[in-house]
């Protein structure tokens, strides 16, 4: 396998979407990330698999894309002898990722101190809401709370009185993506120190993060910025603009890019010193793009992107998830894949964004069934006889 993570072993422990994602990023890198669920599954495997529309063979759409190029290991954390095979697992294994609640893996032994001792290589990742210290670290929290709560959704909208979350689950993924970094860091770390430790993401964390240069901006003028749309606070015009078949985005971000956009829309009131430069364009910014939409209504949005993308004025459709997944550069960078059921079929996902040139293979092998590794993993990794793996299948350890 040609894959830049081959040799790394990974224990998930994950439900839902933030910790899943991070483990479906390190999998497709080629780490052996093996899922250990209760013997009654993960429960993100029962979402949506019933629905005819978004499931395939009874798996649902989240738990087929999510865990994808891992492997399923049944095991039950709340038993002794469950436990102990979870020892066994920790000493082979170079990362336990979890998003339990803050107060849960330190309960049922599985926190970086408690399994240090079992192997001091080990690396913990652990993506919660608020994270798992301070006097919030044990509020509850899903991706929309996140958001919430991380101030981005009192910037998205239409004005103040609408917040509005991101479409995408914002929250949940940006707590994945710094998961994986933190795992990464922390894998360069070990190979000078040789030891291992312990990565606390928290998602609201995540949140104030990607504020980025918005909270300096409230640090600087003490002024909390407000809802504007799909407009920007500095650049004019930047937003969304209506053709006659539909809606294209235009983000004129230069004086240069303004002196081009004139060549395209023949717009007399354009012609003005004033628009020349930014500050003139903020000002009179709802006439320009009251007059901008006047001139776009008039033609397609294929008519305009030909003509602005001549121009290099950067701009897009508004494409439906269906046009963005059929792009043609999308495709060429292999970012629509076959996701396949282990029993059979398949469907199109988003394929992995990381695009390495060397170690660059890019190969998506189906979710498991819960529990289809559990014997390959207890015999090949642990080294359990078939009698040892039927006995602890008969205690209810694993299954």
């Amino acid at each position: 396998m040609n894959k830049p993570l081959v040799g790394v072993r990974i224990l998930d422990l994950t439900h839902m979407l933030a910790g899943p994602y991070a483990g479906m990023i390190l999998a497709d890198l080629g780490a052996e990330t093996i899922k250990v669920e209760p013997l009654a599954g993960e429960g993100t495997r029962q979402l949506l698999a019933t629905d005819p529309e978004n499931s395939l063979n009874g798996m649902g759409a989240y738990y087929l894309t999510l865990n994808r190029n891992k492997k399923s290991v049944a095991v039950d954390l709340k038993s002794e002898s469950g436990m102990a095979v979870f020892s066994r697992l920790v000493e082979a294994s170079d990362i336990v990722l979890s998003n339990f609640a803050a107060e849960v893996p330190q309960r049922l032994g599985l926190d970086f101190e408690t399994l240090s001792h079992v192997n001091p290589r080990i690396i913990t990742c652990t993506v919660t809401g608020y994270g798992s210290e301070g006097p919030g670290a044990n509020r509850p929290a899903f991706d929309q709370v996140a958001q919430a709560s991380g101030g981005g959704m009192s910037i998205t909208g239409p004005d103040w009185e609408y917040p509005v979350r991101a479409g995408i689950p914002i929250g949940d993924l940006g707590g994945g993506m710094f998961g994986v970094m933190g795992v990464l860091a922390a894998l360069y770390e070990r190979e000078r120190s040789g030891l291992g430790q312990h990565i606390d993401i928290a998602m609201v964390d995540c949140q104030i993060s990607m504020l980025n240069y918005m909270a300096t901006m409230h640090g600087l003028s003490g002024k909390d910025p407000y809802p504007i749309g799909n407009a920007h606070f500095v650049h004019v015009p930047y937003d969304t603009f209506r053709c006659a078949d539909g809606v294209i985005v235009i983000a004129v971000i230069t004086d240069n890019f303004w002196q081009h956009l004139k060549v395209v829309v023949d717009c007399p009131e354009f012609d003005n010193t004033l628009y020349d430069t930014q500050p003139g364009r903020w000002k009179d910014r709802a006439l320009i793009n009251g007059w901008l939409n006047d001139a776009l209504e008039r033609q397609s949005c294929a008519y305009w992107l030909e003509k602005l993308e001549k121009q290099r004025i950067p701009c897009s459709a508004v494409n439906s998830i269906s046009q963005a997944l059929s792009d043609p550069q999308v495709l060429h960078r292999n970012m629509v894949v076959e996701l396949r059921h282990p029993d059979g079929g398949s469907t199109r996902g988003p394929g992995n964004p990381i695009k390495l040139s060397r170690t660059k293979e890019e190969s998506f092998s189906p979710a498991p069934l819960l529990g289809a590794n559990t014997d390959s993993v207890m015999s090949d990794l642990l080294g359990l006889t078939a009698t040892e793996i039927e006995a602890l299948k008969a205690q209810g350890a694993i299954g």
